[in-house]
Formats: C-alpha cells, structure tokens, sequence
C-alpha cells in the first residue's frame, strides 16, 4: 500500500510540475535572448484559459478525432507512472517495464498521428506523416539507450535499474553509459518536438511537425493535448535524469529520505531543462532532410552502448 501511495504522489507531482516545466524553459530562453518573457505560470494560465474555450470541429472529423486526445493522455500518463522520480522503490514495476513504457508511448504517438490525418487537412496530414518518420527511429533509440542500462542491471525494470545503478555506482563509469546517455537526450529532443528537430514557439506550415497535427484541435481537447506534450517532456527528463544520474533518489520510504529525493530529482530537472533553453537558443532547425541523419547518428549511439554492455559487465 506505501508504494502505491508512493506512486500517485509521484504521478501527481510529474502532472502538476509539467507546466512548469514548460514555462521555466521559455522564460529562460527568452532571458538568454535578452527579452522580458512571460513568468513559469504562464502555461497554467494559458491551460486553464483554453480549457474554458468552446470547440470547433470539422465536419470530415469522426470519432477517431474525439478519442486521440484522451488516449493520447491516458497512455502518458500511464508511462509517467512507470517512471521513478523520486524513490527508486518503484511500485510502478509490478505494472511494467521499460517494454511497457515504450509501448505507452508509441501508442500515445501514433493515435496523435491518426488525429491529426482524421479531418483530411493538408497541414495535418503533413505533420502526421513527418511525425510518424521520426517516431520510426526515436522510439527504437530510446528503448535501446535505456536497454544498454537494462543488461548491465540484469532487469529490464526501471526501478531495478536505479536502484543497481544506486549501489553499484561503478556501472555508471564507462563509454557505454555516456553513449546511452548521448543517444538517450538526442532522441528525446526529436520525441518532445524541440529544436533542433522541431520548434515549438513556430506555426511556420513547411517547418513544423507537432503543431501540425494538432491545428484542428481548439478548446478542451488542445489543452489536454498540450498538456500531454508538457507531461512528456517532463517524464523524459526525469527518466533521463534518474536512470543515468541516479543519485540522490531516496531508497527508503522515510519522510526525510523522500524529501531530500524530491528536491534532488527538481534540482536535475532544472539543470537539463536550462541546458535544453541553452541549446534551443544556440542552434537553429535542422532542414526536414537533415533530421533522419541527426536520428541515425543517435540510433547507432545507442547500438553501440548496447553492444559495450556485453563486454563491460
């Protein structure tokens, strides 16, 4: 029952800090482009503003269009509770493991892609089609990165993998673990739609790849897509914060163990999500023929870190 308790207040705390999240990293990207930007609140305001919104809906739109948003959600936030955030006594293995995770996500991926096509829409049917061409080497990249951890750690749960990691901090020195974690962050700027693979703050039609698929969504349904998008870019930073710099999480269920986790897990959150700001401001988008190449590079990262836990454990 503790680690169950344990994991909805993990659940919880991904799904209120996401906005944040969100918020902190434009409000740094507009400081380090020497403009005022608005506050890390700004998004709850805005979710909260779009949620009062009414809908417009296609006409050529069909229940598929209606359901995407929802399992869109469902299937992040299912993922977001196999993650470890601040306890590496995850209750969330008895549920699944990193197969599971990847699946939630490739689900969650591709009902987005079929909303997106639904209406029959120029812009949509680009976007879904662009999307689904990253998503082709993404997926496959971080199910790997996070693999090579896996076969050092004899266990593909994510819990077990902290928790060796945890006490057994040697496993985390090698080439393996740095090209995992190379691989891991490369394909996570493609999966969340940040630069240099895609841009965020753009509505530009020959550039964009997320925004595209979700033009024809207004009102309550953008919000929980847009929701869904912050709470991913949250539990992949958390994913890659704690399953290759583990330390800090709390290994006991203690007040005071889990306390210190929690600030530990919000301080690595915040160094990646400045250097993802840093980043997003020092490089530019990468032409839509370029990215598949950025993609191969970080797939064949996360082959070779695989490869190297054989010979390292």
């Amino acid at each position: 029952m503790t680690t169950v308790v344990l994991a909805a207040a993990e659940l919880l705390f991904l799904a209120i800090l996401a906005p944040a999240v969100v918020g902190y990293v434009r409000w740094l990207k507009a400081r380090l482009q020497s403009r005022r930007g608005a506050d890390l609140f700004q998004p709850y305001r805005e979710f909260r503003k779009t949620f009062a919104k009414g809908m417009v809906i296609a006409d050529t739109a069909s229940w598929l269009f209606h359901l995407a948003p929802y399992v869109v959600v469902a299937s992040t936030v299912a993922a977001a509770v196999l993650v470890p955030v601040f306890s590496a006594s995850q209750a969330g293995d008895q549920f699944g493991d990193l197969f599971a995770l990847m699946a939630l996500l490739i689900l969650g991926t591709m009902f987005l892609a079929l909303g997106g096509l639904d209406p029959g829409t120029a812009f949509g049917g680009m976007g879904s089609s662009r999307e689904m061409t990253v998503a082709a080497l993404t997926e496959p990249t971080l199910a790997i990165a996070v693999l090579a951890l896996a076969l050092t750690a004899g266990s593909s749960s994510l819990g077990v993998i902290t928790g060796t990691l945890l006490t057994t901090p040697a496993n985390a020195i090698g080439p393996g673990h740095a090209l995992a974690f190379a691989a891991f962050l490369i394909a996570m700027l493609a999966e969340t739609g940040r630069l240099p693979v895609d841009n965020p703050a753009t509505h530009l039609e020959l550039t964009m790849i997320h925004e595209a698929m979700i033009l024809e969504y207004s009102g309550p349904y953008l919000a929980l897509l847009e929701w869904a998008a912050a709470l991913k870019l949250t539990l992949l930073l958390t994913l890659a914060a704690n399953l290759f710099v583990p330390w800090g999480m709390a290994t006991s269920v203690g007040a005071a163990a889990l306390a210190f986790g929690l600030v530990v897990v919000v301080a690595k959150i915040a160094v990646l999500a400045t250097l993802l700001a840093l980043l997003e401001t020092r490089v530019a988008k990468l032409r839509l023929f370029r990215v598949p190449e950025l993609l191969a590079v970080s797939f064949t990262l996360a082959l070779l870190a695989a490869t190297s836990s054989f010979f390292t454990r």
